[in-house]
């Protein structure tokens, strides 16, 4: 039976990406997202492609719905062999560390770090029975460089960086791998690309480096075939001294 890749958070950029890139091996593809058509408009794509993949409609920033989404995936495949974890949107924003507040923080924790613990959670079971399994987290590069007026999504993913560096060593000998892509760029053909690029030419503002997700599904597949790394970032010309 061919393994099973399912992407949280299915978009138009790395999502889309990852699906490719996975299926180019063989993967079949479990599609997630909370919007249909596109997520139909995707799986249609990829089949056209000779990738199988399903959609699944639903709602990441419910975590209490993570064990019946999993088992409704699994249903439809038999099994659930990686997960690659990255559904930000353009709903979600950076704020001022000075004006934040715990509403703010409450409205993030759900989708950034409850969500993919219950996925780890609900997986779990299958990958140690397995003796082999991988989750696979897409973050911003907040998560690991605390930066001015960039608050939010920082400190609400840095505990999720956290988090799976600790699930990394403790599983890593069980088969399991747990990884984190920082990215420190937009990501080109995503609708949050596409939305922060037309506010900064409202504003005049500067310009952002936009990376390919192409590249970005060519670490994760790495990531997951060598296990020899929590994390990677990308540029990876990153020093490490602004990585830690």
């Amino acid at each position: 039976m061919s393994k099973v890749i399912a992407v949280f958070g299915a978009g138009t950029g790395l999502g889309a990406s990852v699906a490719r890139r996975f299926g180019r091996e063989g993967f079949r593809v479990a599609l997630v997202a909370r919007r249909k058509a596109p997520l139909d408009a995707l799986a249609e794509e990829l089949a056209g492609e000779g990738v199988e993949a399903v959609a699944f409609t639903a709602d990441l920033s419910r975590p209490a719905e993570v064990p019946a989404l999993v088992g409704a995936i699994r249903d439809r495949f038999g099994r659930i062999d990686v997960a690659a974890y990255g559904p930000i949107s353009g709903d979600q924003g950076f704020t001022p560390a000075a004006e934040l507040d715990a509403a703010t923080l409450q409205g993030l924790v759900p989708l950034l770090l409850l969500t993919p613990v219950e996925v780890v959670r609900a997986l779990l079971p299958e990958w140690t029975e397995r003796g082999d399994g991988a989750f696979l987290l897409a973050q911003g590069y907040s998560a690991a460089r605390p930066m001015p007026h960039l608050s939010g999504l920082g400190p609400v993913m840095a505990a999720t960086r956290n988090y799976l560096y600790s699930l990394n060593a403790e599983l890593a000998d069980k088969g399991i791998y747990a990884g984190a892509l920082t990215v420190a760029a937009l990501i080109a053909r995503s609708e949050v690309t596409a939305k922060a690029q037309a506010a900064f030419e409202a504003a005049d503002g500067p310009s952002h480096p936009v990376v390919d997700p192409d590249d970005l599904a060519e670490h994760y597949w790495n990531m997951y075939t060598e296990r020899d790394r929590v994390e990677q970032f990308h540029p990876e010309s990153l020093p490490p001294q602004a990585a830690a």
